[in-house]
């Protein structure tokens, strides 16, 4: 049984959120605004939070924010919002994933669910990197696994959780072109999410190596097969 705050001021929807998560076996607490979440995570004992982004007293990105500057608890974003440019946003500011409204409750269930196998998994989503724990070189691009850190020539990159977990997979493989089915299977455990998912994350890790669409450099799409990290010199 999993620990899941739910922030949704409107009541309805909050109870219906509730009656969801409880039925499949969660235990949840409740609030209705930005400010009384964040005093929910400082209390601690969370497994995920579900953040609605449209609350009352602030703006859930900015919740979103300030929850990450105080945990690394996940969050799972609700938002009515289907473009990539917010996702994107949404994913970089430290969202784990995320659901557009409208969605079923089955849809929230699965996500939530899946969300939480990969925190549990955190420490061991390195075990298929064991053989190689020092630092990986691509080009100026190096990968220290152990230390969670990645470099660009001198230039710290500022990735998310899962944006490390794709870069640091990709540059294991550097050379091969991956498919997104290995991806979802290696990377995020989780056959079933959707290849939006991971091409939202590889453009953010794009625009993070200072790439554009027309004149990439490290990483490459075979179209209909996948994607490779290269060294591009």
């Amino acid at each position: 049984m999993a620990s899941i705050l739910v922030v949704e001021d409107d009541a309805s929807i909050r109870a219906s959120l509730i009656d969801i998560l409880t039925s499949h076996g969660h235990a949840v607490r409740s609030v209705g605004d930005g400010f009384s979440a964040l005093r929910e995570v400082t209390r601690g004992g969370l497994d995920a939070v579900v953040l609605d982004l449209r609350l009352p007293d602030i703006d859930g990105g900015d919740a979103l924010r300030m929850i990450r500057g105080i945990s690394q608890v996940p969050v799972l974003v609700a938002t009515a919002c289907d473009e990539d440019e917010k996702i994107i946003g949404l994913l970089n500011a430290g969202a784990d994933d995320y659901l557009v409204k409208p969605f079923s409750g089955g849809l929230l269930a699965a996500r939530l669910g899946a969300v939480l196998r990969r925190s549990e998994a955190s420490g061991s989503v390195a075990a298929p990197d064991s053989a190689t724990p020092g630092p990986v070189a691509v080009g100026d691009l190096r990968i220290d696994r152990p230390a969670r850190t990645a470099f660009l020539g001198e230039q710290e990159l500022q990735l998310t959780r899962r944006e490390f977990d794709l870069l640091s997979f990709l540059a294991r493989h550097a050379g091969q072109v991956v498919s997104k089915r290995r991806i979802l299977a290696e990377v995020w455990r989780e056959p079933y999410i959707d290849d939006q998912t991971i091409d939202v994350h590889l453009c953010a890790l794009r625009r993070k190596l200072g790439e554009r669409g027309a004149h990439p450099h490290y990483l490459l799409t075979v179209r209909g097969v996948g994607i490779k990290l290269v060294d591009p010199r």
